[in-house]
């Protein structure tokens, strides 16, 4: 799916504003492990577009080995409890940016 589409990967949430995430993080790039399992055109292409919501979750949620190792594609990242939780729970919501929200009400 393309930024331009605005619509979450991981919630399918319509919002402005889509995040560019690397399924394999820009800093495992030059890992030998990494090197081994994908091409140098999949690392590069492998990318998916989420709300900053969700973007913020998984970073949140995840380290970035298991970003390469384990949750590399949005199916993988789905299956993980913890950001399932955050997408069942988040997909039916009318608003996007969260952390922006909630430091909007500390002032």
């Amino acid at each position: 799916m393309k930024k331009t589409e605005k619509i979450c990967n991981l919630c399918g949430r319509q919002v402005d504003g889509l995040t560019k995430h690397h399924l394999i993080p820009k800093t495992r790039h030059t890992n030998k492990g990494n090197k081994k399992k994908f091409s140098r055109e999949e690392v590069r292409d492998r990318v998916a577009y989420f709300c900053r919501d969700c973007h913020v979750q998984i970073h949140a949620v995840l380290t970035e080995k298991e970003l390469e190792t384990k949750y590399n594609t949005s199916e993988s990242l789905l299956a993980h409890p913890d950001i399932k939780v955050f997408v069942d729970w988040i997909k039916d919501k009318n608003f996007s940016n969260l952390k922006t929200r909630r430091a909007n009400r500390r002032k």
